[in-house]
């Protein structure tokens, strides 16, 4: 049993997320909320993204799973405005997803879930530890867009550096300690990423202020934000593009 409403944006933002990686996902959903993981087909990246029943306007339900088509779900949404509220409820006996708004209601099938993988979130101890904000993220990784296909990242006990080596060209977003939301590193370290994969999913977080960064030397990064006034929490997952000597 499934029965819930929530604002477009937030559901927006879910779908923007975990578009990032799959076309098809599953939801498990509890008594206490959402849950959805995805690995990319390369396994480069992954998410793991949950919402608290609370970022809903109204939430019911028991434990189940749902398989949702992303760009199915994402074309209801394209018939809203910001604050306007959808209303969902799982039709067990067809196997559908039932959406509702105003007027309108979609009766969405559901994809089998059999298939789908449950990816296992790997426990790292990642040395550096950087919260920033995300206007400043997005102007690094502009910066670095015509420079080069890759980004290191870069920091030590005091500063905190996004750079882009190209072949004539750099380009460099340098923050210290003071300018950070949070810095924790003892010592230097330094990983380096695909660009695209980076932009990607900073392309997908659209409420977030500030975005935390934990990485290592030649470790994958992690990147974690929350949305729906911390009702709903993302931790993407990069691995890292090992550099050569």
């Amino acid at each position: 049993m499934f029965k819930a409403k929530i604002r477009s944006e937030v559901l927006k933002e879910v779908i923007d997320v975990i578009a990032t990686q799959v076309d098809e996902v599953k939801f498990t959903i509890t008594t206490s909320g959402i849950n959805a993981k995805a690995v990319d087909p390369a396994h480069v990246a992954m998410v793991d993204i949950t919402l608290d029943k609370g970022a809903f306007e109204e939430f019911k339900a028991k434990d189940t799973e749902m398989g949702i088509n992303i760009e199915k779900l994402r074309e209801v949404v394209k018939l809203t405005k910001s604050g306007e509220t959808i209303a969902m409820e799982l039709d067990e006996d067809h196997n559908r997803l039932v959406l509702s708004l105003g007027n309108i209601t979609r009766n969405m099938s559901l994809v089998d879930t059999a298939g789908m993988s449950d990816p296992k979130i790997p426990g790292l101890n990642l040395a550096a530890k950087v919260t920033l904000e995300l206007d400043e993220l997005r102007k690094g990784l502009r910066a670095a867009e015509p420079v080069a296909d890759h980004i290191a990242l870069i920091a030590d006990e005091n500063n905190f550096e996004l750079r882009a080596d190209g072949d004539t060209d750099f380009s460099s977003l340098t923050l210290v300690k003071d300018q950070l939301v949070e810095l924790s590193c003892k010592e230097k370290q330094r990983s380096l990423f695909s660009l695209d994969y980076f932009l990607n999913m900073i392309k997908a977080v659209s409420s977030a202020q500030n975005i935390t960064l934990e990485f290592g030397n030649d470790f994958p990064v992690s990147m974690d934000f929350t949305f729906a006034d911390s009702k709903g929490k993302v931790s993407f997952l990069l691995a890292p593009r090992i550099e050569n000597d």
